[in-house]
């Protein structure tokens, strides 16, 4: 499916379109004339780029799919610039794994990281903050222990089967004797009062089953009062931590964790740029050098001041002093945060528990207070019948008692066995939900489990996809290490001629190349093919024209679509081209020129 792009005001593209086509697509064209600037603008419809060309207040990217149409318009106020509109990625979770993993332009922070030698572990879990686990392991558990319930009750159910098809055999066979026992009596009682007899019967069998009704509900009555007790009990001993200032401290950590992680990436910025002008020795692109017997003279290219390359390299070092700490303290903050957390969970689990029992007791008083009054009536009623009984049963002779009481057997033993048999049908269907139940239990728990290992099983299919990518490559390329690994704490280790060598001695474009593979592996464990289609590829200076080729055919194979720069004497690609000619770009006399 061909896509259509269109920019305006975005980086260094005033006005422009294209077609991408599915597969690889390159963008060929010298310096300044809005490569890169393309590259932003798909990033800027995927929702995780906002470039608005300086001087411009607003800026406007449409991506046609064909199936959809999805548009982002950039707005300059007060000096920071908005977004709005419909971009094609629309959760923080999508977007950062968008960033790191599938836009590997020459900003992309996994290859700087690897560029610059530093931590890969923060970069490559990041998206693991956004999965909201601990929420979602919360819902499972209050989700597992309803069904565990549930799964008890079954198990009870399964146990009393046997004791309950026993008691429904014994009624029938008590029943079947009982009949046998009235055809003899008809067989004798001609004369008796077949009306006075019935009737009599009729309130026999009425008061034994308001009898047993009673019986049973002051069983009932007594469990119900021996669990509200408990509850009550539980309830009273309940301690709920105050929970509020542990959000207020919680707010005051993130506010204060976010502020020096802003000066970091602040510092870490300027301290980058500054380091890659003096380590790659082209401080004459920013200021005049006198080469003198003792030190290298120039001017400070920010105060203007006079110094020395010596004084330069100190003050770098001194700024790396200061990220350092500024990373240290960073780390504290996130450990006070974890232990608030946790913290407010504990007051968050107690105060559900205590809504909880508050809840059970406000219905188990209702119930205790429903079979109260059942078994007052029923206590009434079984008074009245006992009554009418009496003095119906003095009005019959010594043969009709006999019937009377085998017929009032029978209608008790008819009910007892009709009741049986429900509870037995009732309790064979709870029985039979044993092994759905405890396939669900264990699915959930398998779910709890596999959310509370989500972290490390990220790490290794990180590790694994790492391990998988470069052995691939290293197979197309001829580098100057043999292989390279992540540790366990995401530290990049290479090894040359059988010993671990410095990363910082391997060349540009070697370094470029581990930091694309690493950007793959979160690709691969995060599996960012499935959310994210395209991937964009820039800023790859450091590898020759061939290896570019290899490179652009191994990435090829893993997304839909695949857009990278390319200068004209880079060799063809089998590809789609695209061509800035009809673009209208930044001037190069203006103050801010199209990205190269």
């Amino acid at each position: 499916m061909t896509w259509h792009l269109s920019l305006e005001n975005i980086a260094g593209i005033r006005s422009g379109e294209a077609r991408i086509d599915p597969g690889v697509n390159a963008v060929r064209a010298s310096n300044w004339q809005g490569k890169s600037s393309f590259l932003s603008g798909i990033k800027t419809v995927f929702g995780t780029d906002k470039p608005l060309t300086e001087g411009q207040d607003r800026g406007r990217v449409v991506l046609d799919t064909d199936e959809s149409e999805f548009a982002v318009d950039l707005h300059r106020t007060n000096g920071s610039v908005t977004q709005s509109g419909k971009p094609y990625l629309t959760g923080d979770y999508e977007r950062e794994c968008a960033d790191l993993f599938s836009f590997l332009d020459e900003d992309n922070e996994i290859r700087g990281a690897v560029r610059t030698n530093t931590d890969l572990e923060e970069l490559l879990t990041r998206p693991l903050d956004f999965e909201n686990i601990e929420e979602r392991i919360a819902d499972l558990r209050a989700e597992r222990d309803q069904v565990e319930s549930e799964l008890e009750r079954a198990k009870t159910a399964a146990d009393r089967l046997p004791t309950l098809q026993e008691r429904v055999t014994g009624l029938e066979s008590d029943l079947e004797e009982l009949q046998c026992k009235r055809a003899s009596l008809d067989a004798d009682d001609t004369t008796a009062d077949n009306v006075s007899r019935e009737e009599l019967s009729d309130l026999q069998a009425e008061r034994n089953r308001v009898s047993t009704k009673v019986e049973r509900l002051e069983n009932t009555l007594e469990r119900l009062n021996e669990r509200l007790s408990n509850q009550q009990k539980e309830l009273e001993s309940l301690s709920v931590p105050a929970i509020e200032d542990v959000e207020d401290e919680l707010a005051a950590i993130h506010d204060d964790l976010r502020d020096i992680e802003r000066d970091r990436e602040l510092l870490q910025s300027v301290f980058e740029a500054n380091k890659r002008i003096v380590d790659e020795g082209r401080v004459e692109l920013l200021t005049d050098i006198s080469h003198e017997m003792m030190a290298d003279a120039m001017s400070c290219w920010i105060c203007g001041q006079e110094t020395t390359r010596d004084s330069i390299e100190s003050q770098l070092d001194a700024l790396d002093q200061s990220i350092s700490g500024l990373r240290k303290q960073a780390q504290a903050y996130r450990t006070d945060v974890e232990e608030l957390e946790a913290k407010r969970d504990e007051a968050k689990q107690a105060r559900r528990r205590r809504s909880d029992l508050e809840s059970e007791i406000a219905d188990l008083e209702a119930r205790v207070s429903e079979t109260e009054t059942s078994l007052e009536a029923a206590e009434t009623k079984r008074a009245d019948l006992d009554a009418r009984i009496e003095t119906l049963g003095a009005a019959v002779d010594e043969t009709r008692d006999r019937i009377t009481d085998v017929e009032s057997d029978i209608k008790y033993t008819e009910a007892e066995l009709a009741d049986a048999r429900d509870e037995l049908e009732t309790t064979k269907r709870h029985a039979e939900q044993r092994n759905v139940l405890a396939d669900e239990y264990e699915s959930i728990t398998e779910e709890i489990t596999g959310l509370r290992n989500r972290k490390k099983m990220v790490k290794d299919r990180t590790r694994e996809a790492f391990s998988a990518a470069l052995e691939d490559l290293l197979s197309r390329f001829e580098t100057g290490f043999e292989t390279a690994r992540l540790t366990a704490n995401f530290d990049l280790i290479v090894a040359r001629e059988g010993r671990e060598a410095d990363l910082n001695a391997l060349s540009e474009g070697e370094r470029e190349l581990l930091g694309i593979v690493a950007a793959l592996a979160g690709h691969e464990a995060f599996e960012v093919g499935d959310i994210v289609p395209v991937m964009l590829l820039d800023g790859l200076g450091g590898l020759a024209s061939d290896n570019l080729e290899v490179l652009v055919e191994y990435l090829a194979d893993r997304t839909s679509y695949l857009v990278l720069t390319a200068y004209p004497e880079h060799a063809s690609f089998d590809a789609h081209e695209l061509s800035p000619t009809d673009w209208q770009v930044v001037s190069h006399s203006s103050d801010v020129q199209a990205s190269s």
